[in-house]
């Protein structure tokens, strides 16, 4: 069979998973339609997604349509967990994306649509609650196609709009206005097809424009768009008849080499670790030994796939199906299983560890357990919540031992806290959520501490110069010492550790793009006592290295200078004209940075830029400023200079020391 694997993307409330469950029943999956709002759908399988409503994690199960094998993912719709449709992106074929017939095009629907067109997957558009009173069907189609920049073609007509009767009614061969649309449509991104209409009407039947269509929507560049409800099972049928015709299906290449993505890991009843991988060609079979970022090997143990509506425990996974591995102790999401995996650095895929589709979090809190004696248990129970979500980004600030997580909003703490409470028994307090800045040098510093000289208590020489870097290229390490003037694992230790330090720059914000370049290297050769005993105190070791570089980066920085630049959010506000002052007002006394407003006769719309920080107060005060009308769409736009006091993370108000201080007092201790 042909396999599909097609993702259910969509705002939040717009009613994917109660599609996915209607999709189920109607191959015959499930003999009942489970209901979000009951908490018995097959893909909200986690507790707390089944008592606040919503999806949480991204959910992988199959059914056929046809002779086509449908593994569909059911991916969250609350932008705080934007990074579990970004892991999905990486695998799919095809995409389905959920518009609420009553709210329109949504913020999170914006953010969805700019992505799924970037990366070119082809996608279905399905408008759902036709039944819902307030259901649109004309505005809504231009609200597509002028807010979503897409080429859509509305696949059918509606009926009884906007009551229980509603009914979706797909076009055919006799619909000779459809017929026109198609033609109008696909020609407008087919040169040769234009021409061939020009010389012979007749040239183009109703089955070659429908073939056509298959071809550009496949190719992602357009949209048919299906009007329905996934409560009553209007035009549920029709969706699916275009998923099996217009999505691209097929079988990969089974005898092929080993091609898989991990996209999903999660732990089993007994704290096993179990990756979720989408095969991309040959096959993984039990007792397997694969190779993945880089130098890691492990066993598989066991391979379950996904099977109409079940996951079956089978001797291998093969190519185009999604399956779970166990055995891989030290995987993780967005490694790369194969050839490819056992030869790069990282056999990182798009996604792993850090944001490949969308902006990174913005905001961050401490995180620290009720209990005191919790503190070990909780460092434990968020590795494994970073293992299935690498954009929690951990981070320990040892000075003052205390534990950091990203955030992409406040529900995504209250989530957080009470999966530490119900999974692993452990009471959480957050301290108020803050915005994560970043450091950029301003010019170029240097420094160098010299073995056994001027004090400096650790057996080595290390001398750094760092350089800004372009903004995104990241950093850089580089020799203009000879690679043999020291044992490579003294100069590897150096590397590591600029690394590690440019997480935290002079103010602890991260440096994200920099070149650093080794210019001194020394250290004492390994020596022993008469006996033939090695002497710590008289031969380097990596440690002098470890602890040596951070001090003379930090002195490097010193002397190049950064500065503290805070993320900024592009927004659209679409609010009442007679609003625009008022929404001016509060714009400015957040830093906002406004465009002309484009003013409309009863609704206006402004654009801008905002600090993060200010997004979330935006939010609140928006309701009473436009009378509860006011739609706010906001994204990462770029990051610039702070302006005012400089939000330095080394410092408190009961703890002036900064980073450099804390080296130099632990230098003077040694």
């Amino acid at each position: 069979m042909r396999t599909l694997n097609l993702g259910i993307l969509a705002h939040v409330d717009a009613g994917k998973t109660s599609l996915t469950e209607r999709l189920l029943f109607a191959a015959g999956v499930i003999d009942e339609v489970g209901s979000v709002d009951d908490g018995n759908t097959q893909t909200d399988s986690l507790a707390l997604e089944r008592q606040r409503g919503i999806t949480i994690k991204s959910a992988v199960v199959s059914f056929a349509i046809d002779d086509i094998t449908v593994n569909l993912i059911d991916t969250p719709g609350h932008p705080d967990f934007i990074a579990e449709v970004e892991r999905a992106l990486s695998v799919l074929d095809g995409a389905v994306l959920v518009i609420s017939a009553v709210e329109g095009v949504q913020a999170q629907t914006r953010v969805l649509m700019r992505t799924l067109q970037r990366l070119g997957i082809p996608t279905l558009i399905f408008v759902n609650k036709l039944d819902r009173a307030g259901a649109q069907y004309c505005s809504l189609l231009k609200s597509v196609a002028d807010r979503l920049s897409a080429a859509v073609i509305p696949m059918g007509s509606t009926d009884r709009l906007g009551t229980p009767g509603a009914a979706f009614t797909p076009y055919g061969r006799d619909d000779t206005s459809f017929t026109f649309a198609m033609l109008d449509l696909l020609a407008e991104r087919d040169d040769q097809m234009l021409a061939t209409y020009v010389e012979n009407e007749k040239a183009l039947s109703y089955d070659v424009l429908r073939a056509r269509l298959a071809e550009q929507t496949q190719q992602a560049l357009v949209h048919p768009v299906y009007f329905g409800s996934a409560i009553t099972g209007a035009g549920t049928d029709a969706l699916i008849a275009g998923i099996r015709e217009l999505l691209p299906a097929g079988q990969g290449d089974v005898e092929g080499p080993v091609d898989g993505s991990v996209f999903k890991v999660e732990r089993g009843p007994a704290g096993e670790k179990i990756a979720f991988v989408r095969m991309f060609s040959g096959a993984i079979r039990t007792r397997d030994r694969l190779r993945f970022h880089g130098d890691k090997e492990a066993k598989v143990t066991s391979v379950s796939v996904f099977d109409n509506g079940s996951v079956l425990t089978r001797p291998e996974v093969v190519a185009g199906e999604i399956g779970k591995l166990w055995g891989l102790g030290e995987i993780r999401i967005g490694d790369k299983l194969g050839a490819a995996g056992e030869s790069d650095d990282g056999g990182d895929r798009a996604g792993a560890g850090e944001s490949a589709y969308f902006a990174p979090p913005t905001l961050e809190t401490v995180i620290a357990p009720t209990r005191p004696s919790d503190k070990g248990n909780l460092q434990v129970a968020l590795s494994q919540l970073a293992e299935q979500d690498p954009l929690i980004n951990l981070r320990q600030d040892d000075i003052r031992q205390e534990t950091f997580v990203s955030l992409y909003g406040e529900v995504q703490k209250e989530v957080i806290q009470t999966t530490l409470a119900d999974d692993f028994g452990i009471d959480v307090t957050f301290r108020e959520t803050t915005t994560i800045c970043i450091e950029r040098l301003e010019g170029v510093g240097a420094a160098v501490e010299f073995n056994k000289k001027d004090g400096n208590p650790f057996l080595a020489t290390v001398g750094l110069r760092v350089e800004p870097a372009p903004v995104n290229s990241g950093v850089s390490f580089s020799l203009e010492v000879e690679l043999g003037s020291m044992p490579y694992a003294f100069i590897k230790a150096v590397e590591e550790t600029v690394y590690e330090t440019l997480e935290q720059g002079i103010h602890g914000w991260q440096i994200p793009d920099a070149t650093v370049v080794m210019t001194h290297s020394g250290y004492s050769a390994r020596q022993s006592h008469a006996h033939a005993v090695f002497d710590k105190s008289m031969s380097s070791t990596a440690g002098d290295f470890r602890n040596l570089t951070p001090l003379v980066l930090m002195t490097a920085l010193q002397q190049a200078g950064t500065t503290v630049y805070e993320p900024m959010h592009r927004f659209e506000l679409e609010i009442p004209t007679d609003t625009v002052r008022a929404v001016l007002a509060a714009l400015s006394r957040l830093r906002a940075i406004p465009q002309v407003p484009a003013l409309g006769t009863e609704t206006s719309v402004l654009e801008g830029e905002i600090p993060a920080a200010a997004v979330y107060e935006l939010e609140q005060q928006l309701p009473a400023l436009t009378r509860g009308e006011g739609v706010l769409e906001s994204s990462f736009e770029r990051h610039q200079p702070v302006t005012g006091p400089i939000p330095d993370r080394t410092r408190t108000d009961h703890d002036p020391l900064n980073r450099r201080d804390y080296l130099l007092h632990v230098l003077r201790r040694v």
